[in-house]
């Protein structure tokens, strides 16, 4: 294991020797959360070269001027690059470097860079996703085989994660508010830089994170989150609709998922639209759990948490996010340009899904970079099935600080074969993402489905 990979906090490691069978822990342990630990079970210190700076409860308000609806203004406009990594010096700093993003340096050594700044840890969420987190420390568990939760609701359903399958749900489940629209773009740009950009909206109603919700409704209900999407342009696939509902214990019921077609006018089920098909209007570049770093059902990998790492990420991405950017300032051929980036050290969990025997995928192994305060995945590297490096992917996060919660304002996913990408989440010209939306369950029925393609 490389030297950079620290060993999983000690009380973690302990309670998984002990408890390999149980993911709940006893009071005392739980205990630690927003004391030595932070709320969601983050190490609080920072480390000891002060390069990582101590958590002391991330973004708590906006700052002024700032209101609703606004993109977000960069919290830190002082802040300066620190320095630069380039493929001439890239090699210094490969022991805080994924495999992935040395390779981005041998296929782009003459335009991609990292430009780093001062670390800063702004994560925060709601007081009540901290007292759930402690809560569901103390009960939650996985069903049988690992795909579904059992006794979790709002919070980080395994703050003390004792293996992969925890760490991965812990992304999945994170709180990213309840009810959210936007209007995003997604771009599949040539090896030259051309694109066209389709745009999208978004419903997502976050059942598992609603205000109120437990253990005993959710598995009542058997819903994670419903979601619904559909195109708004170009012209040739307007009105094409997607619907997804995921379910809590996938045990008992798998994602339910409906398309809607313009042409034929019909809503149609949808078994397929989970782990490799390709994703809407992606040119090929990515998989249906390639969305949001990763997401459904989680039981065609094996799934092992390497440990922790000192790494570099990206974090605080207010001027990506910027809507003075136009798309045209970031679409660069290869990848986004990096002058609109930020990049900083963060401790990561490493966790490593490797394809399972009797199971198909265009992906035999993905190893996940998880930020250790959020679960937010900042990086993934994607191999292919003769276990070649073959994608690379980046989550470009902030604080959206109104919430609050930490989210992707992007996401990028790098095909190292083809010379190409995906960039999904462009929002610099379209309005913010709306937290504050009410829906119903109405909303995300199949008939709900075809009056939005027909807008």
């Amino acid at each position: 294991m490389n030297k950079t990979l620290t060993s999983i906090l000690s009380g973690a490691m302990a309670l998984a020797m002990a408890h390999s069978a149980y993911a709940k822990v006893a009071p005392n342990e739980a205990a630690k959360l927003g004391a030595e630990l932070t709320p969601l079970g983050a190490e609080k210190a920072g480390n000891k070269e002060g390069t990582i700076p101590e958590w002391t409860g991330g973004i708590t308000k906006p700052p002024a001027g700032y209101k609703v609806g606004d993109h977000h203004p960069n919290p830190f406009p002082d802040d300066k690059v620190l320095f630069t990594i380039t493929a001439s010096n890239a090699d210094k700093y490969k022991d805080n470097l994924s495999p992935g993003i040395m390779a981005m340096f041998k296929t782009y050594p003459k335009t991609f860079s990292i430009p780093v700044y001062q670390s800063r840890r702004t994560y925060s969420a709601p007081q009540r996703v901290y007292e759930a987190t402690k809560l569901n420390a103390t009960r939650t568990e996985l069903v049988p085989g690992g795909n579904g939760l059992k006794n979790a609701a709002v919070g980080t359903p395994f703050p003390f994660p004792q293996n992969g399958l925890e760490a991965i749900w812990n992304h999945i489940v994170r709180f990213r508010g309840v009810t959210v629209t936007r209007d995003t773009g997604q771009v599949t740009p040539t090896p030259d830089g051309d694109y066209t950009l389709v745009k999208f909206r978004d419903e997502l109603d976050q059942i598992y994170t609603a205000e109120g919700m437990t253990p005993e409704k959710l598995s009542e209900l058997n819903m994670l989150f419903y979601f619904k999407q559909w195109v708004l342009s170009p012209a040739r696939l307007a009105g094409t609709a997607l619907l997804v509902h995921e379910t809590f214990n996938q045990i008992k019921k798998p994602r339910q998922a409906w398309t809607y077609n313009t042409g034929q006018r019909r809503v149609r089920r949808a078994p397929n639209v989970a782990y490799d098909a390709p994703g809407t209007a992606a040119d090929g570049l990515r998989t249906t759990d390639d969305f949001d770093m990763f997401n459904g059902a989680p039981n065609r990998y094996n799934w092992k948490l390497l440990g922790k790492k000192e790494m570099y990420i990206p974090y605080n991405s207010y001027d990506l996010h910027s809507d003075k950017l136009t798309y045209d300032d970031i679409i660069r051929p290869g990848h986004i340009n990096p002058a609109h980036t930020r990049w900083e050290l963060h401790r990561v969990w490493v966790v490593e899904a490797t394809l399972k025997e009797d199971t198909r995928h265009q992906y035999a192994k993905r190893v996940f970079y998880m930020d250790e305060d959020s679960y937010q995945i900042a990086v993934t590297d994607i191999y292919d099935t003769s276990n070649e490096l073959w994608r690379v992917g980046f989550a470009y996060a902030l604080n959206y600080y109104e919430v609050p919660t930490l989210w992707s304002t992007l996401e990028v996913i790098h095909d190292l074969k083809a010379g190409r990408y995906i960039a999904i989440g462009l929002d610099n010209e379209d309005a913010m993402y709306d937290f504050t939306a009410k829906k119903t369950e109405a909303d995300f029925r199949p008939a709900a489905l075809r009056r939005a393609g027909r807008r």
